[in-house]
């Protein structure tokens, strides 16, 4: 992290502080949380040459080590408002909740080793 210095007019300010209390974050989250949307929106900055600049390469994103389909969904996820994420990210914890799926399979068990064996010769699993 890094901290900066900036002028951002009051009723910005305002406004962030506002949506901070609500959401119960910090007014640094709120501002960074914009600028990502600034940027996921923004796409990549033409080169000198005028063709598209990765913004990875750029250094105005930070490279994060993800695989295509793993930016991908980072950059869906941006997309969202901070309200959306929020939301899907209450689900996702609420789906986790829920614990491993029951096997649908039966349980087998048996007094002995030789029970399994004669199991196992009159089903001809071997």
């Amino acid at each position: 992290m890094l901290r900066i210095s900036a002028t951002i007019p009051d009723d910005l300010v305002a406004a962030a502080d506002q949506r901070a209390t609500r959401l119960d974050r910090s007014r640094s989250w709120v501002i960074a949380e914009a600028l990502r949307q600034y940027l996921a929106r923004a796409g990549p900055l033409p080169e000198p040459g005028g063709q598209p600049q990765d913004p990875h390469a750029a250094g105005l994103i930070a490279p994060i080590g993800l695989g295509p389909s793993r930016l991908e969904q980072l950059r869906a996820d941006l997309r969202l408002s901070p309200e959306e994420r929020v939301k899907e990210a209450e689900r996702t914890f609420r789906l986790s909740r829920r614990g491993p799926q029951p096997s649908r399979q039966p349980v087998i068990a048996f007094e002995s080793f030789e029970d399994y064996l004669e199991w196992d010769r009159r089903e001809g699993l071997r």
